[in-house]
Parts: C-alpha cells; sequence; structure tokens
C-alpha cells in the first residue's frame, strides 16, 4: 500500500539531545506499507527533486521519531526522520556521493 505524505520544504525549528535548536527540512515523502504495517521510504522530494531510496541501510526507533537511513538514486547518503505525532517528515542529514563529510540538514 502506498502513502503520500505532502509537507511544504521549509526548515523546520527542532531541539538537540542537549537542548540546542537546529534547523532541520521538511520533506515530502513516499512510503511502501508492507506485511506488518511498517512504512518504509520509497522516494522523497527536495523542492521539485525526486529521490528514489536505492537502498535502505538502518533504521530505528527513537520515543517519538523513526529513523530512516538510505542511499539515494543519486548516490547520497541521507538520514530522515518522521514524527509520528504530528505525521512530519524532516531531512536530518545529507552526504553527496563526492566524498564530502556529513552535514546537518540547515546548516550547510
Amino acid at each position: 500500500m502506498k502513502r503520500k505524505v505532502t509537507t511544504a520544504l521549509r526548515p523546520a525549528p527542532s531541539r538537540s539531545t542537549d537542548g540546542r535548536q537546529v534547523s532541520l527540512f521538511t520533506i515530502s515523502v513516499e512510503c511502501y506499507a508492507g506485511y506488518c504495517g511498517e512504512e518504509t521510504p520509497r522516494r522523497f522530494f527536495l523542492h521539485n527533486r525526486q529521490i528514489d531510496v536505492v537502498e535502505v541501510i538502518d533504521r530505528w526507533l527513537a520515543p517519538d521519531h523513526r529513523y530512516f537511513k538510505f542511499r539515494g538514486n543519486d548516490g547520497a547518503l541521507y538520514i530522515i526522520r518522521n514524527d509520528v505525532a504530528r505525521d512530519l517528515w524532516e531531512l536530518t542529514m545529507y552526504v553527496s556521493g563526492q566524498g564530502d563529510l556529513p552535514r546537518q540538514a540547515g546548516n550547510a
């Protein structure tokens, strides 16, 4: 079952675990719900650009977020998170396929 979550791309204020304010980008994500109903991102949209998920490398749960680390069809590495309570997806990390060091979204 395919589900599309559409949100505007904008810096979204968020707090890190040490209380600092960081900026994340809200993104639009299309997910696939597997046989257990667990939604897995299949593609997301950054401005007008579509990035397909080629490989999900890792996923983990936090008390109020779900995180996914994956490689996009552009060769880049991404970490996105889902704020389940607000039904909101955010880009939290991007590493280009060109050997860049990791950058936190909003602080490029």
